[in-house]
């Protein structure tokens, strides 16, 4: 039995219409998705940020 909450409100899973359950995977899946954007995104700014420090440092030598 898994259950799952959504607006505070506790539902198992196992009582879901088989519709239900492919809304459920749909939302997980895109979950699973923003979080490895997320991540992606995270990476990008480090890399921004150092390609700016590295662009300042090379401006200051002229």
């Amino acid at each position: 039995m898994v259950k799952i909450k959504i607006d505070d409100i506790e539902y198992d899973t196992e009582e879901f219409t088989d519709n239900g359950k492919a809304q459920l995977a749909s939302l997980q899946f895109i979950e699973a998705h923003m979080k490895k954007i997320n991540a992606e995104i995270a990476v990008y700014k480090t890399a921004k940020a150092s390609y700016g420090k590295a662009l300042k440092a090379e401006l200051e030598k002229t």
